[in-house]
């Protein structure tokens, strides 16, 4: 089959299909990557944790989910961890969100706790000797500096597993790829549904990474707000006062 016979009826005679494949998409990576955010906050302080109990199931549960395939991840739960616990499937998009975020979690609790480690031990010495509780410490003067930081890998582990969702397709879920296959198999052409299923990822990856740039700069500490900005904030300073 020649790509230069590209038949654009073809994608638009399924584009219902591809839509609900994007939202779907979208759908898995927000709250994957929402769940996988808590969950590894917890799980990253507890790699930091001094107690025993508490730091070797949170390492055993990083050392598991990245060093076993997403994949595997997907089909354990499933096929054999969600039927067990409620005694029948919830549906691909329960399961493809809860792999996405056990998952996401494990990355994610690594990223907070080098971003942790980062921090020089002094600040926290300092607040200690202040009479600040290791709780308050950690969350009005480590964690606001070290999320800085944290916040370029971060990005990237939003778009990796924006990537991964296409994963999903492997219990039929409704996504994009999932999508593009069953367009390639009604209409025996594979070129035009996965160059656009290629394509939207593309526009996918793109938007995410102009919002990351924004946030990540918003955040750096050399941000200098614009003018106009400047003088709203000005104003709103001078009616408060």
């Amino acid at each position: 089959m020649d790509i230069l016979d590209f038949r654009f009826d073809a994608i638009w005679n399924y584009r219902e299909l591809f839509i609900r494949g994007l939202w779907i998409t979208l759908g898995l990576t927000v709250v994957g990557y929402a769940g996988g955010l808590i969950l590894g906050l917890f799980v990253g302080l507890g790699k930091l944790s001094k107690r025993k109990w508490v730091y070797y199931p949170a390492k055993y549960y990083v050392d598991f989910f990245r060093g076993t395939p997403l994949l595997v991840q997907l089909l354990l739960i499933h096929t054999a961890l969600i039927p067990s616990i409620f005694g029948h499937s919830l549906g691909f998009f329960v399961s493809g969100a809860v792999a996405l975020m056990l998952n996401s979690a494990a990355y994610n609790a690594e990223i907070i706790r080098a971003g942790i480690n980062s921090i020089e031990k002094g600040q926290m010495e300092a607040a200690r000797s202040l009479g600040m509780p290791h709780k308050t410490a950690m969350r009005l003067i480590i964690l606001p500096q070290a999320l800085r930081r944290m916040i370029p890998p971060f990005g990237n582990e939003l778009i990796a597993l924006m990537k991964d969702s296409s994963l999903v397709s492997m219990i039929a879920g409704g996504e994009l790829l999932y999508a593009g296959k069953v367009v390639a198999g009604a209409t025996l052409r594979p070129w035009e549904p996965y160059l656009t299923v290629a394509v939207l990822y593309l526009v996918l990856t793109f938007i995410f990474g102009k919002l990351i740039s924004y946030v990540e700069k918003r955040f750096s500490n050399s941000y200098v707000p614009s003018p106009r900005k400047q003088r709203l904030s000005f104003g709103r300073t001078q009616a408060g006062g």
